[in-house]
């Protein structure tokens, strides 16, 4: 492979970053060329070197959706990170996947709990609006008390939802670092 199939192949596979973003990649790139032309390789001996056109690529997407992830932790942020790192490797689908469906799942759990825990008052007055004959006071002061119970478990999981996605970020970030060159040492 030449430089100029390198350099296209390059700019096909990132094309989900902007132009300049793009253009400043590319840049990059002449020059490793330009240095090694100067040391006496060929272009082949250079995009081989290198690596893969792909590869680097989804490289440099995974970093810069967990740098976007790094500055704003939204959810479509971290979304766009756990694919892309997902997309490095096979092997990251089940390390990366496997714990942010289960994380994923957790939050949503606590999230329902706590939600239908507040609501529960309004359900009992559903409840007696439509069958008056099964009203009980017992029934409205208990999910009065599980009113109460959902509105710590939602300030808790507001908590646990920050802690979760930042936790979940550092470890993408241990990922991405790992399948760029494993754990170097300094």
């Amino acid at each position: 492979m030449n430089k100029e199939q390198f350099l296209k192949s390059l700019d096909k596979s990132l094309k989900r970053l902007s132009s300049d973003e793009r253009r400043e990649i590319i840049q990059d790139f002449e020059e490793h060329f330009a240095f090694g032309l100067e040391e006496g390789k060929t272009e082949e001996e250079i995009a081989a070197s290198l690596g893969s056109p792909n590869q680097i690529a989804k490289e440099l997407l995974a970093s810069h959706h967990m740098e976007k992830v790094e500055a704003t932790a939204s959810t479509g942020n971290i979304f766009r990170a756990v694919w892309a790192v997902i997309g490095l490797g096979f092997f990251n689908l089940v390390i990366v996947l496997g714990p942010f469906i289960a994380l994923a799942g957790v939050a949503f759990a606590g999230w329902a709990t706590g939600i239908a825990f507040i609501v529960s008052p309004l359900l009992v007055l559903v409840n007696a609006v439509i069958y008056p004959e099964t009203f009980a006071l017992f029934d409205l002061f208990l999910s009065i008390m599980l009113s109460g119970l959902g509105l710590f478990i939602a300030i808790g999981m507001f908590f646990a939802t920050r802690g979760l996605s930042s936790g979940f970020v550092r470890y993408l970030q241990f990922n991405v670092k790992l399948v760029k060159g494993g754990m170097k040492h300094d």
